[in-house]
């Protein structure tokens, strides 16, 4: 079988809060780093969130 062309990305909350969600993306498609307008919880507001590697 193929390898799967999507991989697993974390998107980091940058309200320092250690808020994250886990996402796909597809690297050869869309090579720049994603960052989206999202809840977090714990700050209870949307804040940006920044995309980083899974450890």
């Amino acid at each position: 079988m193929a390898k799967p062309s999507s991989i697993l990305i974390k998107l980091l909350s940058t309200a320092d809060t250690g808020f994250y969600y886990v996402t796909k993306k597809n690297p050869r498609t869309s090579t720049e780093k994603f960052e989206f307008r999202k809840y977090d919880p714990i700050a209870r507001r949307h804040v940006l969130f920044k995309e980083s590697k899974i450890k």
